[in-house]
């Protein structure tokens, strides 16, 4: 019986930044059908429209993704800004080479589309500045710890704020994902990490102790369908 009160500290398969070959490819496949499907991606639209809501900028906007996976919601960002007239300078942001390389394959047809492949607690990523951050089922891939040190840094890298997508550890998603990825995963890494990431992910109480640790206090968190935390951090700076 899976314990739901406190966040696991197991291992994905996809934590392995090795992993590589067709496995990896046909997870990041469903990865994307099942963020479509879920209406999960639009929760990270939601909140990038929440934070540019009140800027005044007329210069491109600085957007990096990390955990970037297969690029999918790096194609949904350009969609969405071409569709407003919205100018933007994306950038994914992933520690697997070999993931970063399907993603180059996945969004060939958008050149502009810049993909590093690059650990974000390096000293290379902590100089690099953005005005908005985004990490879409990214973040629970970490300690507590690691996290509230690590949005402290964000709250300097990002002029505008920076968002979380993420999962609401929850009995209910996780008998569900468990049940949808045995019956329609081709994926062996799905049907191991898709229940794993519940087990991983957060309570509200979790996301406000690690946001007072880092010592910020201007975000929102809300509730979205299907078993998603949207957090909106506004650190209302200029770099």
């Amino acid at each position: 019986m899976p314990d739901f009160k406190c966040r696991s500290t197991a291992l994905e398969i996809m934590d392995d930044l090795d992993c590589s070959g067709e496995v990896v490819d046909q997870t990041l496949r469903e990865l994307e059908f099942i963020n479509t499907w879920l209406g999960g991606n639009q929760v990270t639209i939601g909140a990038l429209q929440l934070l540019l809501k009140k800027s005044e900028s007329k210069d491109s906007i600085r957007i990096a993704d990390l955990g970037c996976g297969g690029g999918d919601m790096l194609r949904l960002i350009h969609r969405w800004a071409n569709k407003n007239n919205i100018a933007v300078e994306l950038t994914g942001i992933d520690a697997n080479v070999n993931i970063v390389n399907f993603a180059k394959q996945n969004l060939k047809d958008i050149p502009q589309i810049r993909l590093i492949a690059m650990d974000i607690f390096s000293d290379e990523f902590r100089s690099m500045k953005f005005d908005i951050v985004i990490g879409t089922l990214f973040y629970h891939h970490f300690s507590d710890e690691q996290l509230s040190i690590f949005f402290r840094q964000l709250s300097h890298q990002s002029s505008l704020g920076y968002i979380l997508n993420d999962i609401h550890r929850h009995p209910l998603a996780y008998y569900s994902i468990r049940l949808l990825t045995r019956l329609f995963s081709k994926s062996a890494m799905v049907k191991f990490d898709a229940p794993l990431s519940v087990l991983r992910a957060f309570k509200k109480r979790e996301l406000i102790s690690i946001f007072s640790q880092a010592h910020t206090s201007s975000y929102s968190i809300q509730w979205k369908w299907a078993f998603r935390w949207q957090v909106v951090v506004k650190t209302e700076r200029r770099a």
